[in-house]
Protein backbone atom coordinates (compact mmCIF):
# COMPACT_ATOMS: atom_id res chain seq x y z
CA UNK A 1 0.00 0.00 0.00
CA UNK A 2 1.30 2.81 -1.03
CA UNK A 3 0.53 5.98 1.47
CA UNK A 4 -1.31 8.81 -0.17
CA UNK A 5 -0.19 12.04 1.37
CA UNK A 6 -4.20 13.42 0.79
CA UNK A 7 -5.15 10.91 3.76
CA UNK A 8 -4.20 13.11 6.19
CA UNK A 9 -5.94 16.33 4.62
CA UNK A 10 -8.70 14.45 4.07
CA UNK A 11 -8.77 13.05 7.71
CA UNK A 12 -8.55 16.65 8.80
CA UNK A 13 -11.14 18.10 7.10
CA UNK A 14 -13.78 15.50 8.34
CA UNK A 15 -13.31 16.76 11.65
CA UNK A 16 -13.66 20.22 10.18
CA UNK A 17 -16.31 20.31 7.76
CA UNK A 18 -20.08 18.02 7.26
CA UNK A 19 -18.93 17.25 4.04
CA UNK A 20 -15.75 16.66 2.17
CA UNK A 21 -15.93 16.05 -1.30
CA UNK A 22 -13.08 14.45 -3.37
CA UNK A 23 -12.54 14.91 -6.75
CA UNK A 24 -10.05 13.36 -9.43
CA UNK A 25 -10.14 11.42 -12.79
CA UNK A 26 -10.75 7.69 -12.61
CA UNK A 27 -8.46 5.25 -11.27
CA UNK A 28 -6.68 7.46 -9.22
CA UNK A 29 -7.69 5.74 -6.30
CA UNK A 30 -10.06 7.68 -4.64
CA UNK A 31 -12.24 4.54 -3.61
CA UNK A 32 -9.45 2.92 -2.06
CA UNK A 33 -8.10 6.00 -0.42
CA UNK A 34 -11.89 6.04 1.12
CA UNK A 35 -12.15 3.00 2.07
CA UNK A 36 -8.78 2.75 3.86
CA UNK A 37 -9.65 5.65 5.37
CA UNK A 38 -13.35 4.12 6.11
CA UNK A 39 -11.16 1.29 8.14
CA UNK A 40 -9.60 3.17 10.35
CA UNK A 41 -12.19 6.15 11.44
CA UNK A 42 -12.84 6.36 14.89
CA UNK A 43 -16.83 5.88 13.84
CA UNK A 44 -18.87 3.44 12.06
CA UNK A 45 -18.98 4.12 8.03
CA UNK A 46 -20.96 3.24 5.76
CA UNK A 47 -19.87 3.36 1.87
CA UNK A 48 -21.95 3.24 -1.53
CA UNK A 49 -20.88 2.74 -4.34
CA UNK A 50 -23.42 4.36 -7.03
CA UNK A 51 -22.20 2.70 -10.12
CA UNK A 52 -23.27 -0.53 -8.35
CA UNK A 53 -26.85 -1.19 -9.27
CA UNK A 54 -27.15 -3.10 -6.44
CA UNK A 55 -25.68 0.35 -3.79
CA UNK A 56 -28.04 2.87 -6.60
CA UNK A 57 -31.23 1.38 -6.15
CA UNK A 58 -31.12 1.37 -2.34
CA UNK A 59 -31.23 5.26 -2.80
CA UNK A 60 -34.25 4.95 -4.44
CA UNK A 61 -36.00 6.75 -1.56
CA UNK A 62 -32.83 8.28 -0.18
CA UNK A 63 -34.18 10.32 2.72
CA UNK A 64 -36.22 7.29 4.14
CA UNK A 65 -32.51 5.17 3.69
CA UNK A 66 -30.04 7.80 4.99
CA UNK A 67 -31.64 8.55 7.95
CA UNK A 68 -30.91 5.13 9.73
CA UNK A 69 -27.14 6.02 9.33
CA UNK A 70 -27.36 9.48 10.34
CA UNK A 71 -24.71 8.92 13.43
CA UNK A 72 -22.05 7.23 10.38
CA UNK A 73 -19.90 8.31 8.12
CA UNK A 74 -21.49 7.78 4.69
CA UNK A 75 -19.04 7.80 1.82
CA UNK A 76 -21.29 7.77 -1.95
CA UNK A 77 -19.03 7.21 -4.29
CA UNK A 78 -19.50 8.27 -7.95
CA UNK A 79 -21.88 10.89 -6.87
CA UNK A 80 -22.30 12.56 -9.76
CA UNK A 81 -24.73 9.70 -10.98
CA UNK A 82 -27.46 10.80 -8.41
CA UNK A 83 -27.28 14.62 -8.39
CA UNK A 84 -30.60 14.73 -6.77
CA UNK A 85 -29.03 14.28 -3.62
CA UNK A 86 -27.54 16.92 -3.13
CA UNK A 87 -30.49 18.96 -1.99
CA UNK A 88 -30.99 16.10 0.77
CA UNK A 89 -27.82 16.21 1.70
CA UNK A 90 -27.89 20.30 2.24
CA UNK A 91 -31.09 19.06 4.49
CA UNK A 92 -29.49 16.36 6.43
CA UNK A 93 -26.27 18.31 7.27
CA UNK A 94 -28.58 21.27 8.56
CA UNK A 95 -31.08 19.26 10.62
CA UNK A 96 -28.02 18.28 12.37
CA UNK A 97 -24.28 20.40 11.94
CA UNK A 98 -22.19 17.50 12.63
CA UNK A 99 -18.58 17.52 10.99
CA UNK A 100 -17.98 14.51 9.41
CA UNK A 101 -21.49 13.08 8.15
CA UNK A 102 -20.71 12.54 4.13
CA UNK A 103 -17.47 11.97 2.15
CA UNK A 104 -18.51 12.47 -1.38
CA UNK A 105 -16.11 10.71 -3.88
CA UNK A 106 -16.42 12.14 -8.11
CA UNK A 107 -14.70 12.32 -11.66
CA UNK A 108 -15.94 15.27 -12.94
CA UNK A 109 -15.26 18.40 -10.98
CA UNK A 110 -17.05 21.46 -12.42
CA UNK A 111 -19.80 19.40 -12.73
CA UNK A 112 -19.77 18.22 -9.06
CA UNK A 113 -18.99 21.36 -8.22
CA UNK A 114 -21.70 23.35 -9.38
CA UNK A 115 -24.06 21.03 -8.01
CA UNK A 116 -22.61 21.09 -5.27
CA UNK A 117 -22.45 24.64 -4.74
CA UNK A 118 -25.44 25.08 -5.48
CA UNK A 119 -26.78 23.27 -2.54
CA UNK A 120 -23.71 22.81 0.10
CA UNK A 121 -22.54 26.41 0.11
CA UNK A 122 -20.57 26.73 3.24
CA UNK A 123 -21.07 22.78 4.21
CA UNK A 124 -18.30 22.01 1.84
CA UNK A 125 -14.59 21.47 0.95
CA UNK A 126 -13.20 19.96 -1.96
CA UNK A 127 -9.64 17.90 -2.40
CA UNK A 128 -8.09 16.74 -5.52
CA UNK A 129 -6.66 13.42 -5.94
CA UNK A 130 -4.16 13.61 -8.45
CA UNK A 131 -1.99 10.39 -9.54
CA UNK A 132 0.98 8.98 -7.67
CA UNK A 133 3.82 11.64 -7.72
CA UNK A 134 7.34 11.73 -6.69
CA UNK A 135 7.25 12.82 -2.98
CA UNK A 136 4.46 9.67 -2.49
CA UNK A 137 7.51 7.26 -3.61
CA UNK A 138 10.20 8.73 -1.29
CA UNK A 139 12.07 9.93 -4.03
CA UNK A 140 13.74 6.93 -5.13
CA UNK A 141 15.43 7.05 -8.63
CA UNK A 142 14.21 4.13 -10.01
CA UNK A 143 11.15 4.96 -8.90
CA UNK A 144 10.94 8.33 -10.22
CA UNK A 145 12.39 6.80 -13.61
CA UNK A 146 8.96 4.53 -13.73
CA UNK A 147 6.99 7.14 -12.84
CA UNK A 148 7.97 9.51 -15.79
CA UNK A 149 7.32 6.75 -17.74
CA UNK A 150 4.48 4.79 -16.97
CA UNK A 151 2.73 7.81 -15.11
CA UNK A 152 1.41 8.12 -11.99
CA UNK A 153 -2.12 5.65 -12.42
CA UNK A 154 -1.15 3.31 -9.46
CA UNK A 155 -2.43 -0.01 -12.01
CA UNK A 156 -0.03 1.85 -14.93
CA UNK A 157 2.65 2.89 -12.59
CA UNK A 158 2.50 -0.59 -10.25
CA UNK A 159 2.63 -3.44 -13.73
CA UNK A 160 5.16 -5.99 -13.76
CA UNK A 161 6.13 -4.87 -16.70
CA UNK A 162 6.86 -1.79 -19.14
CA UNK A 163 4.32 -3.36 -21.73
CA UNK A 164 1.57 -4.57 -19.40
CA UNK A 165 1.46 -0.47 -18.55
CA UNK A 166 1.17 0.50 -21.93
CA UNK A 167 -1.66 -1.70 -22.25
CA UNK A 168 -3.50 -0.88 -19.38
CA UNK A 169 -2.70 2.72 -20.39
CA UNK A 170 -4.77 1.73 -23.96
CA UNK A 171 -7.17 0.73 -22.56
CA UNK A 172 -7.87 3.53 -20.15
CA UNK A 173 -7.64 5.92 -23.06
CA UNK A 174 -10.44 3.86 -25.29
CA UNK A 175 -12.67 3.20 -21.53
CA UNK A 176 -12.64 7.33 -20.90
CA UNK A 177 -13.74 8.14 -24.39
CA UNK A 178 -16.66 5.08 -25.08
CA UNK A 179 -17.89 4.71 -21.43
CA UNK A 180 -16.43 7.52 -18.77
CA UNK A 181 -17.14 10.65 -20.92
CA UNK A 182 -20.70 9.62 -22.44
CA UNK A 183 -21.72 8.82 -18.85
CA UNK A 184 -21.44 12.31 -17.81
CA UNK A 185 -23.83 12.85 -20.02
CA UNK A 186 -21.62 13.78 -22.80
CA UNK A 187 -22.30 13.42 -26.44
CA UNK A 188 -18.73 13.91 -28.46
CA UNK A 189 -18.05 11.24 -31.41
CA UNK A 190 -15.43 8.88 -29.55
CA UNK A 191 -12.94 8.77 -32.30
CA UNK A 192 -13.03 12.27 -33.25
CA UNK A 193 -12.02 12.96 -29.44
CA UNK A 194 -9.60 10.88 -29.53
CA UNK A 195 -7.47 12.34 -32.78
CA UNK A 196 -8.07 15.44 -30.87
CA UNK A 197 -6.29 14.23 -27.70
CA UNK A 198 -3.62 12.82 -30.03
CA UNK A 199 -3.22 16.21 -31.15
CA UNK A 200 -2.77 17.86 -28.00
CA UNK A 201 -0.36 14.81 -26.97
CA UNK A 202 1.70 16.48 -30.32
CA UNK A 203 1.11 19.96 -29.22
CA UNK A 204 2.26 19.55 -25.12
CA UNK A 205 4.24 22.36 -23.26
CA UNK A 206 2.73 24.72 -26.36
CA UNK A 207 0.57 27.90 -26.37
CA UNK A 208 -2.65 26.99 -27.30
CA UNK A 209 -3.97 28.05 -30.59
CA UNK A 210 -8.00 27.55 -31.42
CA UNK A 211 -7.87 27.96 -35.01
CA UNK A 212 -4.48 25.85 -36.10
CA UNK A 213 -6.31 23.30 -33.95
CA UNK A 214 -9.41 23.22 -35.28
CA UNK A 215 -8.40 23.47 -39.31
CA UNK A 216 -5.99 20.69 -38.93
CA UNK A 217 -8.76 18.77 -37.62
CA UNK A 218 -11.93 20.36 -40.17
CA UNK A 219 -13.81 21.33 -36.74
CA UNK A 220 -14.41 25.15 -35.92
CA UNK A 221 -12.49 26.56 -33.31
CA UNK A 222 -15.40 26.63 -30.83
CA UNK A 223 -15.77 22.93 -31.02
CA UNK A 224 -11.97 22.59 -30.58
CA UNK A 225 -12.36 25.13 -27.49
CA UNK A 226 -15.18 22.65 -26.43
CA UNK A 227 -13.40 19.34 -26.69
CA UNK A 228 -10.71 20.55 -24.75
CA UNK A 229 -12.59 22.03 -21.60
CA UNK A 230 -14.16 18.41 -21.75
CA UNK A 231 -10.63 16.75 -21.20
CA UNK A 232 -9.88 19.09 -19.11
CA UNK A 233 -12.95 18.94 -16.99
CA UNK A 234 -12.15 14.96 -16.78
CA UNK A 235 -8.56 16.22 -15.48
CA UNK A 236 -7.03 14.85 -18.32
CA UNK A 237 -5.41 17.88 -19.47
CA UNK A 238 -4.31 21.09 -17.88
CA UNK A 239 -4.75 24.93 -19.30
CA UNK A 240 -2.09 26.67 -17.71
CA UNK A 241 -2.92 30.21 -17.63
CA UNK A 242 -0.30 32.96 -18.10
CA UNK A 243 0.76 35.21 -15.30
CA UNK A 244 -0.11 39.06 -16.78
CA UNK A 245 1.59 42.16 -14.65
CA UNK A 246 1.40 45.92 -15.36
CA UNK A 247 4.73 45.91 -16.77
CA UNK A 248 4.86 47.76 -20.49
CA UNK A 249 5.63 44.19 -22.73
CA UNK A 250 3.34 42.24 -24.79
CA UNK A 251 2.22 39.36 -23.43
CA UNK A 252 1.35 36.10 -24.33
CA UNK A 253 -1.90 35.65 -23.38
CA UNK A 254 -3.08 32.27 -24.27
CA UNK A 255 -2.47 28.93 -21.70
CA UNK A 256 -0.30 26.65 -22.58
CA UNK A 257 -1.71 23.33 -22.75
CA UNK A 258 -0.12 19.84 -20.79
CA UNK A 259 -1.00 16.47 -20.79
CA UNK A 260 -1.51 16.14 -17.21
CA UNK A 261 -0.52 12.59 -16.69
CA UNK A 262 3.04 11.48 -18.27
CA UNK A 263 1.94 7.95 -19.16
CA UNK A 264 -1.16 9.10 -20.97
CA UNK A 265 1.06 11.52 -23.14
CA UNK A 266 3.38 8.42 -24.05
CA UNK A 267 0.78 6.48 -24.67
CA UNK A 268 -0.80 9.04 -27.55
CA UNK A 269 2.91 9.26 -28.48
CA UNK A 270 3.32 4.74 -28.82
CA UNK A 271 6.39 5.82 -26.40
CA UNK A 272 6.69 2.76 -24.73
CA UNK A 273 9.89 2.21 -23.04
CA UNK A 274 12.41 4.62 -21.17
CA UNK A 275 14.90 4.30 -24.23
CA UNK A 276 12.27 4.90 -26.82
CA UNK A 277 11.23 7.95 -24.13
CA UNK A 278 15.00 9.44 -24.28
CA UNK A 279 15.32 9.61 -28.14
CA UNK A 280 12.15 10.70 -28.88
CA UNK A 281 11.64 14.68 -30.33
CA UNK A 282 9.28 15.35 -27.39
CA UNK A 283 11.32 14.04 -24.17
CA UNK A 284 11.89 17.97 -23.22
CA UNK A 285 8.45 18.72 -23.46
CA UNK A 286 7.65 15.27 -21.82
CA UNK A 287 9.92 16.21 -18.91
CA UNK A 288 9.10 19.76 -18.43
CA UNK A 289 5.53 18.39 -17.96
CA UNK A 290 5.68 15.59 -15.93
CA UNK A 291 8.02 17.94 -13.22
CA UNK A 292 5.89 20.57 -13.45
CA UNK A 293 3.02 18.45 -12.00
CA UNK A 294 5.45 17.14 -9.64
CA UNK A 295 5.20 20.86 -8.00
CA UNK A 296 2.02 21.81 -8.71
CA UNK A 297 0.85 19.08 -6.45
CA UNK A 298 3.26 19.47 -3.80
CA UNK A 299 2.58 23.31 -3.44
CA UNK A 300 0.02 24.44 -0.90
CA UNK A 301 -3.25 24.93 -2.11
CA UNK A 302 -3.25 29.14 -1.50
CA UNK A 303 -1.00 29.19 -4.28
CA UNK A 304 -1.40 30.38 -7.89
CA UNK A 305 0.82 28.98 -10.58
CA UNK A 306 1.03 30.58 -14.11
CA UNK A 307 3.99 30.78 -16.67
CA UNK A 308 5.16 33.41 -18.28
CA UNK A 309 6.29 34.79 -21.68
CA UNK A 310 6.63 37.79 -23.84
CA UNK A 311 6.81 38.84 -27.19
CA UNK A 312 10.73 40.44 -26.67
CA UNK A 313 11.70 36.34 -25.46
CA UNK A 314 11.43 36.32 -21.71
CA UNK A 315 10.01 33.38 -20.61
CA UNK A 316 9.33 31.23 -17.05
CA UNK A 317 7.99 27.69 -17.13
CA UNK A 318 6.26 28.13 -13.71
CA UNK A 319 5.19 31.13 -11.92
CA UNK A 320 4.48 30.36 -8.28
CA UNK A 321 2.66 33.21 -6.53
CA UNK A 322 2.67 33.09 -2.68
CA UNK A 323 0.26 35.07 -0.98
CA UNK A 324 1.36 38.21 0.13
CA UNK A 325 5.10 37.27 -1.32
CA UNK A 326 7.14 37.99 -4.42
CA UNK A 327 6.79 35.31 -7.28
CA UNK A 328 9.30 32.25 -7.46
CA UNK A 329 10.45 31.06 -10.74
CA UNK A 330 10.92 28.21 -12.07
CA UNK A 331 12.27 26.40 -15.00
CA UNK A 332 12.19 23.09 -16.32
CA UNK A 333 15.03 21.51 -18.36
CA UNK A 334 15.74 18.16 -19.09
CA UNK A 335 19.75 18.14 -18.82
CA UNK A 336 22.34 17.51 -16.51
CA UNK A 337 24.36 20.72 -16.83
CA UNK A 338 21.45 23.35 -15.86
CA UNK A 339 22.38 26.63 -16.89
CA UNK A 340 19.70 30.37 -16.20
CA UNK A 341 18.80 31.05 -19.95
CA UNK A 342 18.68 35.38 -20.94
CA UNK A 343 14.96 34.99 -21.18
CA UNK A 344 14.43 33.33 -17.76
CA UNK A 345 16.89 36.22 -16.67
CA UNK A 346 14.60 38.80 -18.00
CA UNK A 347 11.56 37.24 -16.62
CA UNK A 348 12.98 37.28 -13.08
CA UNK A 349 14.13 40.92 -13.61
CA UNK A 350 10.05 41.86 -15.05
CA UNK A 351 8.51 39.95 -12.11
CA UNK A 352 11.01 40.80 -9.31
CA UNK A 353 10.91 37.20 -8.03
CA UNK A 354 11.98 36.46 -5.02
CA UNK A 355 14.20 33.68 -6.23
CA UNK A 356 14.62 31.41 -8.85
CA UNK A 357 14.92 27.41 -10.04
CA UNK A 358 16.18 25.79 -13.14
CA UNK A 359 14.79 21.94 -12.17
CA UNK A 360 17.04 19.55 -13.71
CA UNK A 361 17.79 15.94 -13.66
CA UNK A 362 20.89 15.70 -11.79
CA UNK A 363 21.17 14.98 -7.83
CA UNK A 364 23.20 18.24 -6.15
CA UNK A 365 21.88 21.47 -5.47
CA UNK A 366 24.07 24.60 -6.18
CA UNK A 367 23.67 28.44 -6.83
CA UNK A 368 24.02 29.86 -10.68
CA UNK A 369 24.18 33.12 -9.82
CA UNK A 370 22.76 35.66 -7.31
CA UNK A 371 19.02 33.70 -6.39
CA UNK A 372 18.98 31.07 -9.07
CA UNK A 373 19.58 27.90 -7.87
CA UNK A 374 20.19 24.56 -9.94
CA UNK A 375 17.69 22.28 -7.98
CA UNK A 376 17.26 18.20 -8.83
CA UNK A 377 13.45 16.81 -8.60
CA UNK A 378 14.58 14.96 -5.55
CA UNK A 379 14.61 18.12 -3.64
CA UNK A 380 11.37 19.59 -4.51
CA UNK A 381 10.70 20.40 -1.04
CA UNK A 382 13.00 23.78 -1.05
CA UNK A 383 10.65 25.48 -3.56
CA UNK A 384 8.56 25.98 -0.38
CA UNK A 385 11.19 27.24 1.54
CA UNK A 386 13.94 30.63 1.81
CA UNK A 387 16.97 29.83 1.28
Amino acid sequence: MILRKAAAIIKSSLNKFPVVGLIGSRQTGKTTLAKSLAGNYKGRTLYLDLEKPSDFSKLDEPELYLEQFSNRLVILDEIQRKPELFPLLRSLVDEDRRNGRFLILGSASPELRRQASESLAGRIIYHELAPLTIDELGYDADAARSLWLRGGYPLSFLAPTDEDSAGWREAFIRTHLERDIPQLGIRVPAAMLRRFWQMLSHLHGQIWNSSRVAASLGISPPTARHYLDILQDTFMIRQLQPYFVNIKKRLIKSPKIYIRDSGILHALLRIHTVDALLGHPAVGASWEGWVAEQVISRIPSAWDYYYYRTGGGAEIDLVLVPPGQAPIAVEIKHTAAPAASRGFREGLADLRCARGYIMYQGRERYPLDKNIYALPIFELERLLHKN
